[in-house]
């Protein structure tokens, strides 16, 4: 029997195991981030590059759904862990999952399962629902990231908020808008 639609990734039918499915998913969403991780590029004045990896997050997660969506995060994280050249310009390693993006990579965790809870609500579904979902997400990334930014370089919040989040502000937004755009338009062309 074919499992209700909740998340778009319902979607994919795989001649497979349902576990197997999921696995694939899982995957693909630690893939998927891991690419992003690679369009890069540092600002002289922050530790924290620029990636594409934000926009992964919000999409795997609303894609997959909350469980699936944090499972690829962690699988993300634990395979940069390992020293798989996954992370930001093709970097890994405990030194680099440790460093000052180690709350942007818990960050993600944390979003991917709240987005994705978000859109097993179907708030991925609407432009009015979608956006503030993303921007939620977005904002817990931010959290995490500039918590962690604060504690191991020792900087004041504020500090840390001008080093970690000022800086992504308008490229984030962009991505926002994108996956929050994107994803209403998805699935008012599979209602077709």
């Amino acid at each position: 029997m074919p499992r209700a639609t909740v998340v778009l990734s319902d979607r994919i039918h795989l001649p497979t195991s349902e576990r197997t499915r999921a696995l694939l998913l899982v995957a693909a969403g630690a893939l998927l981030t891991a690419l992003s991780a690679q369009i890069s590029f540092v600002l002289p004045w922050t530790p924290v590059p620029v990636t594409g990896q934000t926009f992964a997050v919000l999409v795997v997660g609303a894609s997959l759904g909350w469980r699936l969506g944090a499972g690829s995060q962690l699988l993300y994280v634990a395979l940069g862990l390992t020293g798989l050249p996954v992370y930001a310009d093709g970097t890994g390693g405990w030194a680099v999952a440790t460093g000052s993006t180690a709350g942007y990579l818990v960050g993600f965790i944390l979003t991917a399962a709240l987005v994705g809870a978000m859109a097993e609500r179907h708030q991925d579904r609407s432009l009015l629902t979608s956006v503030p979902a993303m921007l939620t997400g977005s904002a817990l990334i931010y959290l995490c990231g500039a918590t962690w930014l604060s504690i191991h370089l020792g900087v004041s919040a504020s500090e840390a908020v001008e080093l970690g989040v000022a800086p992504f502000l308008i490229g984030d937004a962009l991505k926002i808008v994108a996956a929050g755009a994107g994803l209403p338009l998805i699935w008012s062309r599979l209602k077709r």
